[in-house]
Protein backbone atom coordinates (compact mmCIF):
# COMPACT_ATOMS: atom_id res chain seq x y z
CA UNK A 1 0.00 0.00 0.00
CA UNK A 2 1.08 3.12 -0.85
CA UNK A 3 2.80 4.81 2.21
CA UNK A 4 0.73 8.35 1.99
CA UNK A 5 -2.47 6.38 1.26
CA UNK A 6 -1.92 4.28 4.24
CA UNK A 7 -1.04 7.52 6.42
CA UNK A 8 -4.51 9.41 5.67
CA UNK A 9 -6.07 6.04 6.06
CA UNK A 10 -4.39 5.57 9.40
CA UNK A 11 -5.28 9.26 10.83
CA UNK A 12 -8.93 8.93 9.97
CA UNK A 13 -9.04 5.47 12.04
CA UNK A 14 -7.08 7.59 15.63
CA UNK A 15 -9.53 10.91 14.93
CA UNK A 16 -12.68 8.64 15.02
CA UNK A 17 -10.96 6.60 17.81
CA UNK A 18 -10.61 9.66 20.20
CA UNK A 19 -14.08 11.33 19.24
CA UNK A 20 -15.61 7.42 20.47
CA UNK A 21 -13.07 7.57 23.47
CA UNK A 22 -14.84 11.25 24.00
CA UNK A 23 -18.17 9.65 23.43
CA UNK A 24 -17.40 6.90 26.71
CA UNK A 25 -16.06 4.03 24.68
CA UNK A 26 -13.29 2.16 24.49
CA UNK A 27 -11.37 2.75 20.97
CA UNK A 28 -8.31 0.41 19.90
CA UNK A 29 -6.65 1.03 16.16
CA UNK A 30 -4.96 -1.63 14.57
CA UNK A 31 -2.82 -1.67 11.48
CA UNK A 32 -4.05 -5.30 10.04
CA UNK A 33 -6.49 -8.06 10.63
CA UNK A 34 -3.36 -10.05 12.03
CA UNK A 35 -2.53 -7.70 14.73
CA UNK A 36 -6.33 -7.12 15.75
CA UNK A 37 -7.01 -10.89 15.98
CA UNK A 38 -5.09 -11.84 18.97
CA UNK A 39 -6.54 -8.78 21.06
CA UNK A 40 -9.84 -9.83 20.33
CA UNK A 41 -9.66 -13.09 21.51
CA UNK A 42 -7.78 -11.51 24.46
CA UNK A 43 -11.44 -10.25 25.26
CA UNK A 44 -13.15 -13.97 24.82
CA UNK A 45 -11.14 -15.05 28.01
CA UNK A 46 -13.60 -14.64 30.46
CA UNK A 47 -16.36 -14.76 28.48
CA UNK A 48 -18.10 -18.49 28.51
CA UNK A 49 -20.81 -17.48 26.11
CA UNK A 50 -19.80 -15.10 23.09
CA UNK A 51 -22.52 -14.13 20.55
CA UNK A 52 -22.04 -12.81 17.19
CA UNK A 53 -24.10 -10.31 15.45
CA UNK A 54 -24.64 -11.03 11.53
CA UNK A 55 -21.18 -9.49 10.13
CA UNK A 56 -19.57 -9.81 6.89
CA UNK A 57 -16.15 -8.56 8.70
CA UNK A 58 -15.90 -11.00 11.65
CA UNK A 59 -16.72 -13.92 9.37
CA UNK A 60 -14.08 -12.71 7.14
CA UNK A 61 -11.55 -12.47 9.92
CA UNK A 62 -12.80 -15.94 11.01
CA UNK A 63 -13.74 -14.34 14.53
CA UNK A 64 -16.53 -17.21 15.09
CA UNK A 65 -14.47 -20.36 14.22
CA UNK A 66 -11.69 -19.06 16.35
CA UNK A 67 -14.32 -18.75 19.02
CA UNK A 68 -15.26 -22.26 18.85
CA UNK A 69 -11.72 -23.63 18.81
CA UNK A 70 -11.24 -21.87 21.75
CA UNK A 71 -14.25 -23.52 23.54
CA UNK A 72 -16.16 -21.21 23.76
CA UNK A 73 -20.05 -21.52 23.15
CA UNK A 74 -20.42 -19.69 19.92
CA UNK A 75 -23.65 -18.43 19.46
CA UNK A 76 -24.54 -17.77 15.58
CA UNK A 77 -27.96 -17.05 14.45
CA UNK A 78 -27.07 -17.24 10.94
CA UNK A 79 -25.59 -20.67 11.06
CA UNK A 80 -26.42 -22.71 7.81
CA UNK A 81 -29.10 -25.55 8.59
CA UNK A 82 -31.31 -23.32 11.60
CA UNK A 83 -35.05 -23.65 11.48
CA UNK A 84 -36.46 -20.15 12.13
CA UNK A 85 -37.61 -21.23 15.40
CA UNK A 86 -33.97 -22.09 16.18
CA UNK A 87 -32.22 -18.87 14.63
CA UNK A 88 -34.92 -16.75 17.16
CA UNK A 89 -33.29 -18.89 19.90
CA UNK A 90 -30.19 -17.87 19.08
CA UNK A 91 -30.75 -14.15 18.48
CA UNK A 92 -32.59 -14.29 22.24
CA UNK A 93 -29.30 -16.07 23.80
CA UNK A 94 -27.36 -13.16 21.80
CA UNK A 95 -29.27 -10.77 23.68
CA UNK A 96 -28.08 -12.33 27.41
CA UNK A 97 -24.27 -13.61 26.29
CA UNK A 98 -21.47 -12.66 28.07
CA UNK A 99 -19.78 -10.66 24.77
CA UNK A 100 -20.98 -10.14 21.99
CA UNK A 101 -18.79 -9.32 19.00
CA UNK A 102 -20.45 -7.12 15.64
CA UNK A 103 -19.54 -5.11 13.12
CA UNK A 104 -21.55 -1.92 12.11
CA UNK A 105 -22.30 -0.54 8.48
CA UNK A 106 -21.09 2.86 8.96
CA UNK A 107 -19.22 5.19 11.75
CA UNK A 108 -18.96 8.82 12.00
CA UNK A 109 -15.48 10.86 12.13
CA UNK A 110 -17.58 12.42 15.34
CA UNK A 111 -17.34 8.75 17.29
CA UNK A 112 -21.16 8.00 16.17
CA UNK A 113 -22.05 4.13 15.25
CA UNK A 114 -25.11 4.20 12.75
CA UNK A 115 -27.09 0.77 11.69
CA UNK A 116 -29.92 -0.23 9.78
CA UNK A 117 -31.80 -4.07 10.61
CA UNK A 118 -34.34 -5.29 9.06
CA UNK A 119 -35.07 -7.86 12.90
CA UNK A 120 -33.72 -5.54 15.60
CA UNK A 121 -31.48 -8.05 17.47
CA UNK A 122 -27.82 -6.74 16.62
CA UNK A 123 -28.83 -3.49 17.40
CA UNK A 124 -30.28 -4.31 20.14
CA UNK A 125 -27.97 -5.98 21.77
CA UNK A 126 -25.30 -3.35 20.78
CA UNK A 127 -26.78 -1.12 23.00
CA UNK A 128 -28.12 -2.95 26.11
CA UNK A 129 -28.30 -6.71 26.99
CA UNK A 130 -24.66 -8.18 26.70
CA UNK A 131 -22.22 -8.20 29.35
CA UNK A 132 -19.93 -6.70 26.83
CA UNK A 133 -19.80 -5.67 23.37
CA UNK A 134 -16.74 -5.40 20.72
CA UNK A 135 -17.36 -3.53 17.60
CA UNK A 136 -15.11 -4.23 15.04
CA UNK A 137 -15.01 -2.57 11.62
CA UNK A 138 -12.99 -1.17 8.62
CA UNK A 139 -11.68 1.65 7.89
CA UNK A 140 -13.91 1.70 4.90
CA UNK A 141 -17.06 2.28 7.42
CA UNK A 142 -15.43 5.49 8.16
CA UNK A 143 -17.83 8.51 6.89
CA UNK A 144 -17.83 12.34 7.55
CA UNK A 145 -20.94 13.16 9.37
CA UNK A 146 -24.07 11.29 10.32
CA UNK A 147 -25.87 12.39 6.73
CA UNK A 148 -22.82 10.76 4.56
CA UNK A 149 -22.96 7.58 7.33
CA UNK A 150 -26.60 6.60 6.30
CA UNK A 151 -26.23 6.78 2.56
CA UNK A 152 -23.53 4.56 3.23
CA UNK A 153 -25.87 2.28 4.95
CA UNK A 154 -28.41 3.08 2.30
CA UNK A 155 -25.85 3.06 -0.89
CA UNK A 156 -23.25 0.56 0.08
CA UNK A 157 -24.33 -1.58 2.61
CA UNK A 158 -27.89 -2.76 2.35
CA UNK A 159 -27.81 -3.58 -1.52
CA UNK A 160 -25.12 -6.25 -1.48
CA UNK A 161 -26.58 -7.36 1.78
CA UNK A 162 -29.70 -8.23 0.60
CA UNK A 163 -28.02 -9.84 -2.21
CA UNK A 164 -26.04 -12.15 0.02
CA UNK A 165 -29.23 -12.71 1.39
CA UNK A 166 -30.86 -13.54 -1.58
CA UNK A 167 -33.95 -11.10 -0.78
CA UNK A 168 -36.28 -10.04 -3.38
CA UNK A 169 -35.74 -5.89 -2.77
CA UNK A 170 -34.79 -3.44 -5.58
CA UNK A 171 -31.70 -2.61 -4.34
CA UNK A 172 -30.62 -6.61 -4.68
CA UNK A 173 -31.10 -6.11 -8.59
CA UNK A 174 -30.53 -2.80 -9.18
CA UNK A 175 -27.94 -1.93 -6.74
CA UNK A 176 -29.47 1.36 -5.67
CA UNK A 177 -31.68 2.25 -2.89
CA UNK A 178 -35.61 3.10 -3.53
CA UNK A 179 -36.69 3.17 -0.31
CA UNK A 180 -38.91 0.40 -1.01
CA UNK A 181 -41.89 -1.42 0.29
CA UNK A 182 -40.82 -5.01 0.11
CA UNK A 183 -41.75 -7.58 2.24
CA UNK A 184 -38.25 -8.32 1.81
CA UNK A 185 -37.11 -4.99 2.89
CA UNK A 186 -33.99 -4.92 5.25
CA UNK A 187 -33.70 -1.17 6.10
CA UNK A 188 -36.15 -1.17 8.83
CA UNK A 189 -34.96 -0.01 12.28
CA UNK A 190 -31.95 2.45 12.08
CA UNK A 191 -29.77 3.25 15.00
CA UNK A 192 -27.67 5.61 15.78
CA UNK A 193 -25.52 5.65 19.22
CA UNK A 194 -24.10 9.18 19.83
CA UNK A 195 -22.59 7.96 23.58
CA UNK A 196 -22.07 5.20 24.90
CA UNK A 197 -25.17 3.47 26.34
CA UNK A 198 -24.85 4.28 30.36
CA UNK A 199 -24.98 0.09 30.89
CA UNK A 200 -23.06 -1.27 28.41
CA UNK A 201 -19.30 -1.38 28.03
CA UNK A 202 -18.31 -0.63 24.26
CA UNK A 203 -15.48 -1.01 23.11
CA UNK A 204 -14.81 -0.45 19.03
CA UNK A 205 -12.08 -2.00 17.44
CA UNK A 206 -10.72 0.29 13.97
CA UNK A 207 -9.04 -1.87 11.82
CA UNK A 208 -6.80 -0.56 8.84
CA UNK A 209 -8.17 -2.81 6.26
CA UNK A 210 -11.13 -3.09 4.08
CA UNK A 211 -13.41 -5.15 6.00
CA UNK A 212 -16.91 -6.76 4.97
CA UNK A 213 -20.04 -4.20 3.22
Amino acid sequence: MDEHFNWHRRTLLELAAKAFEKNGFGAHVFDSVEEAVPFLMEQTAEAQTVGFGGSMTLAEMGLPARCEEAGKKTLVHGRPGLTPEQKREVMGEEQRCDLFFTGTNAMTLQGQLVNIDAVGNRVCAMAFGPKRVIVVAGVNKITHDLDSALRRVKDIASPPNARRLNLNTPCASTGLCSDCNSPDRICRITTIIDRAPRLTDIQVCLINADLGY
